[in-house]
């Protein structure tokens, strides 16, 4: 009964607490869909911006988002969160912007010295988060988006592959250099600031 009483509540803890404003869009409620809308806005504006790093393109993609959303709720089977469901649409549309861009991956190819890993321990860990925000908008685009992919919407290199259309090898390179462009970037902002 132990066993049950478990899966019992580990079932409650994937239950969708803005299902039933879900549903009700299914129903065609255009309040409901406001509600949702006042509800996630903000947080998906968020993830585009941080793929995009252009507010226009960011409130776009947040727009198309949530009309492709609203359209398609329909077929929203409910296997996961609509938050979850509707911040893989903002990713797709995101990307799909960038890739109108001509966004370009170093390919593993291309790679010289990338060190195991990049370490920011030894940096001053009194860094504000705003200026880590603002380093991380100073990287290119293929590094910005691989790194706010792996680090910021929690993706491994395997999802960001299929997501970028390149392979894990690219997609850990350019995490790692990454991070490495953005401890130089956040160092020279110190050497600055002194």
């Amino acid at each position: 009964c132990l066993i049950i009483r478990i899966f019992e509540i580990l079932e409650t803890v994937y239950i969708d607490k803005n299902l039933e404003l879900v549903k009700a869009c299914m129903l065609g409620s255009r309040a409901a869909q406001f509600d949702l809308y006042k509800l996630y806005a903000k947080a998906m504006y968020n993830v585009a911006l941080r793929i995009l790093n252009y507010e226009e393109e960011a409130e776009d993609v947040l727009q198309e988002s949530f009309l492709d959303a609203f359209t398609r709720i329909v077929d929203f089977r409910q296997e996961t969160t609509f938050g979850l469901w509707l911040k893989q649409i903002v990713i797709n549309k995101s990307i799909n912007y960038l890739r109108k861009r001509k966004m370009e991956f170093v390919s593993t190819d291309e790679v010289s010295e990338v060190p195991d890993d990049v370490s920011f321990d030894d940096y001053d860990t009194r860094l504000q988060a705003e200026e880590v925000r603002k380093a991380i908008t100073e990287l290119p685009d293929g590094y910005r988006v691989v790194l706010s992919l792996y680090l910021l919407e929690g993706y491994d290199h395997e999802e960001i592959s299929h997501i970028l259309k390149i392979s894990e090898n690219t997609s850990r390179t350019q995490y790692m250099r990454a991070k490495k462009k953005l401890k130089s970037i956040l160092e020279l902002k110190g050497m600055r600031d002194e």
